[in-house]
């Protein structure tokens, strides 16, 4: 008896991992699928892109241009629906001065391709590649949101950005998968997205906007990010914020405009602070 239940719970303890392996992109990526003739609308000056990489890959994105703009964003949203839905995030950063270029990753949108990570973080670098072939990187701010927030990081850590802006990261996705499902084993998990380790390659300012009320991603992980390059990243928390509703917040508003006109962490001469006070004998 001791021996069958034992078999049974191995055998099903197997069977979910296997499950867990095969399935774990139907939880976490949630596409919408465009059809190839489906028209984008919006208010903002735009342009349409597909880049064809070959092997079936063909990335569709987005160009929300100015006429004359300061710089540009490379937006890499979260998890869900398409460019169509958060196309209208590029207001944020047209009204200060930037143009926004944002894609669907593999399987969004009309974007086509096998999805993983390897192949999603050699596309956004084949977009990349593109868009400092005609600005000069220290026009290109790189932004990540929710799951978008690890590739960012990546993105940043392998080039030269002006700047790597994330909102509600997560310090990795493999946390996040033992949140939730705390018993299986990490090579289950086929997305890793190991933003905790890249974040330590990133060589340029680095803003981390995150709500306290975060229930998906908490903001306790921004804290631990900000504190693993603490010379460059800066956290700004904004307060009652969940994930999905920062820029419902004029806090949020107010923190990028603040972001873009910033040049990012000085030096501080310890020697004009009170970091060396010493008490002097009286």
């Amino acid at each position: 008896m001791f021996w069958t239940i034992v078999i049974i719970v191995v055998a099903t303890y197997v069977v979910i991992n296997i499950l867990v392996y095969h399935l774990q992109e139907r939880f976490l990526f949630k596409p919408e699928k465009l059809p190839e003739d489906f028209e984008f609308n919006y208010d903002q000056n735009f342009t349409e892109h597909n880049l064809d990489l070959g092997h079936g890959v063909n990335v569709n994105g987005v160009h929300f241009s100015l006429e004359k703009p300061r710089g540009v964003v490379f937006y890499l949203k979260g998890n869900s629906r398409s460019i169509k839905g958060w196309g209208k995030y590029a207001v944020d950063f047209n009204r200060l001065g930037f143009d926004v270029i944002m894609v669907d990753y593999r399987g969004f949108g009309k974007s086509t391709g096998s999805r993983t990570e390897r192949g999603i973080k050699d596309d956004l670098q084949r977009v990349y590649d593109i868009i400092k072939s005609k600005v000069d990187q220290k026009y290109i701010i790189v932004y990540g949101r929710s799951m978008g927030s690890g590739f960012a990081t990546k993105l940043a850590s392998t080039n030269n950005p002006r700047m790597l802006i994330l909102e509600s990261p997560y310090y990795s996705m493999m946390k996040m998968a033992s949140r939730y499902i705390p018993f299986l084993p990490g090579m289950v998990v086929r997305f890793t997205i190991r933003t905790y380790k890249w974040i330590q390659y990133v060589h340029c300012p680095i803003k981390i906007i995150h709500g306290t009320s975060d229930k998906l991603v908490p903001f306790r992980s921004s804290i631990k990010l900000s504190k693993l390059s603490p010379k460059f990243a800066r956290l700004y928390p904004v307060v009652g914020g969940g994930h999905n509703d920062l820029h419902t917040f004029e806090d949020y508003h107010r923190m990028l405009e603040e972001i873009v006109n910033s040049e990012g962490l000085k030096e501080v001469d310890p020697n004009e602070t009170s970091l060396n006070f010493k008490r002097k004998n009286v």
